[in-house]
């Protein structure tokens, strides 16, 4: 038992994965930033829908498609819940996060970006929050501008009112960065660009799993997520965005279930949310992000905060006295991130010998090469936590360390 009252073994036992070995080596899973593992309660519920309710939903009216989309439904209402939406048709099913944040930079882009407007987001995004933007720009002849980080991580938010001007139409921001942990003061970032009356992004890929997030209180006007970062299945993501804005905006895609009426001259398309999500959609996807998130609420978000808060200050105090490891990322707001380097050995190097030892890591840039740009570097090892990592394992990875560093260094 941890600390905080947490059951780290209960938990555990929910996730089959963990109980596996690698090369004779039980497996120790630091790779969550990238995926996080399935707990029985996701795998159980998908596995259902497969093999005994499955049938492409809002098009039949038989009962295998009357329970799928009755559970899909409720899917998204579950999103709203968790979230806080106001309404449940502002909770839009996507691919993921980066299909959601393709679908906002084009929709959004059609709508309101003219020649010369300007996007803003911040040095130390994800290629996701930064490739759509700059596709965005070139089409429409806009402009990118980048809120910068100093060395410790922290975002430069007092350089953000120097950045906005009156041709600046939208701020997308990453809550929690997925390489320096950095959780980002996105209340402020918003309250700043609501008094120029811009609307805000936020990317919540690396916070929806770890921390409270309410977007009425936070008067966000859009926010997007991943279900494989947040305990649920591949392949199923979410945008939020204000009713205002989704009336407003054209859909991404065309096809089947987003229309009203088609003829030859003319398509007229259908209500919210459904003019966003052509085609037959991950339904079954979004059934178990359903289950993931409820998963989540049973344990309760704010335990799984302080004990992951828990573990990371471990680590950081271990991987500090080996006295030959740097860590990227040193802002006192900061969560589940432990991007490092060991002094004078390469990271693809160490992250073989980890794998040898059962020790699954990240390495290389993670998607977000400027944040590297920054630094001089092209990457960093990757130490990712998630609710079921202990300080036992912790203290293996260290163990791995002194061996990596023994062999290599």
């Amino acid at each position: 038992m941890s600390m905080t009252g947490f059951n780290i073994e209960k938990i555990r036992a929910d996730f089959p994965v963990l109980a596996q070995k690698v090369h004779n080596k039980p497996l120790v899973y630091f790779d969550n930033g990238a995926t996080t593992q399935k707990p029985l309660a996701v795998i159980d519920v998908v596995n259902r829908y497969h093999s005994e309710l499955n049938s492409s939903i809002h098009r039949g009216v038989h009962f295998l498609s009357d329970q799928a989309t009755n559970a899909y439904e409720n899917a998204r209402r579950e999103v709203q819940h968790y979230i806080n939406a106001k309404e449940s048709h502002e909770i839009i099913f996507t691919s993921g996060t980066t299909g959601s944040i393709n679908m906002l930079a084009f929709s959004f882009g059609e709508r309101y970006i003219r020649p010369g407007d300007e996007i803003i987001i911040t040095e130390m995004e994800h290629h996701a929050n930064i490739v759509p933007w700059q596709m965005l720009c070139e089409r429409k002849g806009s402009k990118l501008k980048v809120i910068p980080f100093n060395d410790l991580g922290i975002l430069q938010i007092e350089k953000l009112s120097e950045l906005i001007t009156e041709k600046t139409k939208l701020i997308s921001v990453t809550h929690i960065s997925n390489t320096l942990g950095t959780i980002n003061p996105i209340r402020e970032i918003i309250n700043i660009a609501h008094r120029h009356n811009v609307p805000v992004m936020i990317d919540a890929a690396q916070s929806i799993q770890h921390a409270r997030i309410d977007v009425q209180e936070l008067d966000v006007d859009f926010l997007v997520f991943s279900g494989h970062k947040v305990y649920g299945p591949t392949g199923i993501g979410v945008v939020y965005g204000k009713e205002k804005y989704l009336e407003e905006l054209p859909p991404y895609q065309g096809g089947g279930d987003m229309v009203d009426e088609v003829t030859f001259e003319k398509t007229s398309y259908n209500v919210l949310p459904f003019k966003f999500e052509a085609g037959t959609t991950n339904y079954i996807g979004a059934i178990g992000l359903s289950a993931a998130l409820q998963y989540i609420e049973d344990i309760g978000i704010a335990k799984i905060a302080a004990y992951e808060t828990e573990v990371l200050n471990y680590g950081t105090q271990q991987m500090e006295e080996l006295g030959y490891i740097r860590i990227y990322g040193r802002s006192p707001q900061k969560a589940s991130i432990l991007c490092f380097g060991i002094e004078g050995v390469h990271m693809a190097d160490a992250g073989m010998i980890f794998d040898k030892l059962g020790v699954a890591v990240r390495i290389g840039s993670h998607c977000a090469q400027p944040v590297w740009q920054h630094f001089g570097m092209t990457g960093a090892l990757r130490a990712s936590i998630a609710l079921y990592n202990t300080k036992e394992e912790i203290d293996y990875l260290c163990k791995a360390i002194r061996q990596v560093k023994t062999m290599l260094g």
